[in-house]
């Protein structure tokens, strides 16, 4: 929890979804009253892997492989450098707490890293698409936060995904895998018993949020003013469909857009 009490707010979705325009708007959102935004900074999701019980048994927190992923692919944002240097400070600080056997339970000890991480903010949030896929994990590792899902039709999300350039060798180079891959992002959220608790998750749908109704809801939930800056987010004109969606991609889009609220599917 925040000095201000506000939850933290985590952002999820798939990629090509829209979650890196949308993570745009609440990093100044979140600047403008004091708070810090990251975008891609994937903190717990390196502790995940590099503060394990294990780890802390040996004594032997990674601290250097968690600093190189961060500084591989730096997150970006209005503070994000002077998140990275708190996080490298805080790091090592725990990297000698662990050396020096005064940590006995690794989820406990990742709670309490983030928190340490986003010190000084008067709250704070993050976007990463892979928590989507690790969502027990980022439960017990920040477990006040509220989860966010911006959904975008798998049709659209498919052909950007195609479009996709760059060093990227886990791209899928169909288009039914792609298809596969988003319905195989988006199943874990919807048997996740968190996230059936509208009082601690949001549904977003891509068209809705650029159109300004989903924005204005997210607004209500962040007790933030999201509207003035929403000319970050562009809505693009949707790919020809297919005539129908092959039907497990079907049932799991309107399994998400039911979530989302009445009257989306």
């Amino acid at each position: 929890m925040s000095v201000t009490g506000a939850p933290p707010l985590v952002l999820l979705g798939a990629q090509r979804s829209g979650t890196t325009a949308l993570a745009a708007v609440l990093d100044r959102a979140f600047d403008a009253v004091g708070g810090l935004f990251t975008i891609n900074g994937k903190l717990p999701y390196l502790l995940h892997r590099w503060c394990t019980e294990e780890d802390l048994s040996a004594r032997h927190l990674r601290v250097d492989e968690m600093l190189h992923a961060l500084r591989r692919r730096p997150p970006y944002g209005r503070a994000s450098g002077r998140w990275l240097a708190t996080v490298e400070e805080v790091l090592r600080e725990a990297a000698a707490e662990v050396a020096a056997g005064r940590v006995e339970d690794a989820v406990t000890f990742r709670r309490d890293l983030v928190n340490r991480a986003y010190r000084g903010a008067t709250r704070f949030g993050e976007k990463y698409n892979e928590y989507l896929l690790e969502l027990d994990r980022l439960d017990q590792t920040v477990p006040d936060a509220h989860w966010v899902l911006l959904v975008r039709h798998p049709a659209a999300v498919a052909a950007s995904t195609l479009r996709w350039s760059g060093d990227r060798p886990w791209r899928p180079a169909t288009w039914e895998a792609a298809l596969d891959k988003w319905v195989a992002w988006h199943e874990p959220w919807l048997r996740h018993g968190r996230t059936r608790d509208p009082a601690r998750r949001t549904v977003l749908e891509y068209d809705r949020l650029c159109a300004g109704e989903d924005l204005a809801r997210l607004s209500a939930v962040a007790d933030l003013d999201l509207v003035p800056i929403a000319s970050l987010l562009a809505r693009r004109p949707p790919p020809e469909e297919p005539e129908e969606l092959p039907p497990h991609v079907e049932r799991v889009w309107r399994a998400l857009l039911d979530s989302a609220g009445p009257g989306r599917s």
